[in-house]
């Protein structure tokens, strides 16, 4: 796997290219936010905490501004609808474009994939400080999520490293389930493993990421998003 590059401002997707963008929300500048729809905004405002509500819009901003380099469109112009599992979309006329893409973003840190080798599905996690140490049950939930073996596998581990753990095979599942079209909420199953095609992601230093694609790329792309 290559090292995160640069992203230039033009960038053509080869046909069997899966091109990845990772993006500091904090450094992002407010000027993505002119692209969002009113139902976008109103979603943004819906949130309660002001860090999150401000990462969300840019996350979001984000989105449609790399979606316009790869279609060659003004993003405000993008029309996205959501899947039954709140899987985001193209519609419109750039719905039959053949472009997949999926995103994820936690405590500041976003990731985006895109490709037209098929659905696909990516997720990222930070390491939280106050995750560290807590009551949190990382084995219950492990063993209701990732199966017996793997809560079996936490719970001989010490603290910090079962916590890196957890996020480890926590990303892993929700890039395969997004890949699906699922999610966590839907009751459903589907492990790490039956993804077609599954890589984990060097994202920077306490940071857990995944990727899950329909079909193996020829080429993996790794983006930094420059302010």
């Amino acid at each position: 796997m290559g090292s995160w590059q640069a992203g230039p401002s033009e960038l053509p997707l080869p046909t069997a290219a899966l091109d990845l963008w990772r993006v500091d929300l904090s450094a992002a500048g407010d000027e993505l936010l002119t692209s969002l729809t009113t139902r976008e905004r109103e979603r943004a405002a819906g949130i309660l905490s002001p860090q999150e509500r401000v990462h969300w819009a840019r996350s979001r901003g984000a989105l449609r501004a790399l979606l316009g380099r790869y279609l060659q469109a003004e993003p405000d112009s993008l029309e996205l609808s959501l899947g039954a599992q709140g899987k985001p979309r193209l519609a419109g006329a750039e719905g039959s474009r053949g472009l997949h893409f999926n995103l994820s973003h936690s405590d500041g840190l976003a990731l985006y994939a895109f490709t037209a080798c098929g659905p696909v599905g990516v997720d990222v996690q930070r390491m939280r400080e106050q995750s560290r140490g807590t009551g949190t049950d990382r084995v219950a939930l492990a063993a209701r999520i990732f199966g017996a073996r793997a809560a079996a596998r936490l719970q001989t581990l010490p603290c910090e490293a079962r916590e890196r753990e957890f996020l480890r095979l926590w990303t892993r599942h929700e890039a395969a389930l997004k890949q699906h079209g699922l999610g966590l909420g839907s009751g459903s199953r589907v492990a790490p493993a039956e993804a077609p095609w599954l890589v984990e992601l060097d994202v920077g230093e306490r940071a857990y990421a995944a990727v899950a694609c329909a079909r193996a790329p020829a080429q993996l792309r790794l983006w930094d998003w420059i302010a």
